[in-house]
């Protein structure tokens, strides 16, 4: 009975001190030749998990790719965000300098909407079917870009109409003459990624050859 009492109350502590202490979810790759530069990923509304195949992928490619659960950036202002950077630099396996920033979805919003103005912190910005509903003047959210950024979507992606084809056609077009790209998959839904609800071979291939050809020009290996 004792034990029994000793066990409950150490389980309510360890709840109590979990509830105090701010969630610090992240999961480090380490790239195969043991350290490299960081990349942050930012998970969509799915949360990490759903992330952590191309999470590996990334960090196979020779960098030290860190997942972050969007759902605890998102909100924020972009503070999240700035702490993963710092956060991710500090990693056993990452090497010092500017980040690269990989989101998807809710991430994918995130990474563009703030990372992309962060030319002292980040390199590079790969959104994958990005949030862009919350960008309400694109003319002027385009014209505060700083930081290269490549956009992967989806033309059939009508998910909560967060991530229309529309806007981030507009957003290319008002981008003109800055370093932005967007790549657009036809007959693809959003979440195409590997283990994804509408996962696309093609697009996720293509998709994941181009997001190693922007790190590989911005970050190097």
């Amino acid at each position: 009975m004792i034990l029994l009492r000793m066990a409950s109350l150490i389980t309510y502590l360890t709840v109590l001190v979990a509830a105090t202490i701010p969630a610090q979810a992240q999961q480090e790759f380490p790239p195969p030749q043991g350290k490299g530069r960081a990349v942050v990923v930012v998970s969509g509304a799915s949360g990490p998990g759903h992330y952590q195949f191309v999470t590996g992928q990334i960090a196979q490619l020779g960098y030290d790719a860190v997942l972050f659960d969007g759902n605890k950036i998102a909100g924020t202002h972009g503070a999240a965000l700035r702490t993963a950077i710092q956060t991710a630099l500090g990693m056993p396996h990452a090497l010092p300098g500017k980040v690269g920033l990989v989101g998807f979805s809710l991430g994918g919003g995130v990474v563009l909407g703030y990372g992309s103005q962060w030319p002292d912190l980040a390199a590079v910005v790969v959104a994958w079917y990005p949030a862009t509903s919350p960008i309400r003047d694109i003319a002027d959210f385009a014209g505060r870009l700083a930081v290269p950024v490549l956009m992967l979507a989806g033309e059939d992606d009508t998910y909560r109409g967060c991530c229309l084809i529309a806007t981030a056609r507009n957003l290319a077009a008002a981008a003109a003459g800055k370093p932005f790209q967007l790549v657009s998959y036809p007959n693809t839904q959003h979440d195409f990624v590997y283990g994804g609800d509408h996962y696309n071979p093609q697009a996720y291939t293509d998709g994941m050859q181009r997001t190693a050809a922007e790190l590989a020009q911005y970050l190097g290996r």
